[in-house]
């Protein structure tokens, strides 16, 4: 586990592959032991009021997120998010250094663009995560966005945001024995993997009463 480095430091000198002990654990979390935020706080979508809560631990790094927020987040999104019913939330969960820098870059400025520029990221991934000069492609990346060189490099070199990130990547291992990305939380029923609509629609539906 790296800790007390920065971003650019971690990248330029760990591997990308990262390996997580499998305890045993309950298959459930209770919703309010989950519902505490992290220290950058978390950053909602969808009605405070609704029934269903999901929380996502992901890794922007990982292509399994990927293809889950490309194939199946819009249509959740579409059903369930804009009309009130499910309330969402990515949490960080960086399998390597290089996914830490991707969520650091998200949650700067505050975290206005977390969702901007993690969509981003994901859509983007094969171009930035898996070629011979990652760090450089996601630069290039995010200049898109408006994040000069300056700005790219001053903000892996944040500490306290790298600190923070990992604090809850930390947590979700140690409390809630997270151990594989994505893994969800449906009103701290656990979820694993890239799961599709109808999948997800199986779980959501009793929880909605429908």
């Amino acid at each position: 586990m790296i800790t007390r480095r920065n971003a650019l430091g971690a990248i330029g000198g760990a591997s990308l592959a990262a390996t997580i002990a499998r305890p045993a654990y309950a298959q459930n979390v209770a919703p309010a032991d989950l519902a505490v935020p992290g220290p950058l706080g978390d950053a909602w979508i969808g009605s405070a009021d609704a029934k269903v809560t999901i929380i996502e631990y992901a890794s922007l790094t990982c292509t399994h997120c990927a293809h889950f927020h490309e194939a199946t987040f819009p249509e959740l999104k579409k059903r369930y998010i804009d009309t009130g019913q499910v309330r969402f939330t990515l949490r960080e969960f960086p399998l390597d250094p290089l996914a830490t820098a991707g969520f650091m870059l998200a949650r700067a400025d505050g975290g206005m663009r977390y969702y901007p520029l993690s969509d981003l990221l994901f859509d983007t991934q094969a171009k930035w995560a898996f070629v011979d000069k990652p760090l450089n492609a996601l630069a290039q990346t995010v200049r898109q966005a408006g994040f000069s060189q300056e700005k790219f490099e001053a903000t892996l070199r944040d500490q306290k945001l790298f600190d923070a990130v990992n604090a809850v990547k930390n947590r979700a291992v140690e409390q809630f024995k997270v151990d594989s990305t994505p893994t969800f939380f449906v009103n701290g029923q656990r979820v694993p993997g890239a799961v599709s609509i109808e999948e997800f629609e199986k779980v959501i539906k009793p929880l909605l009463g429908a």
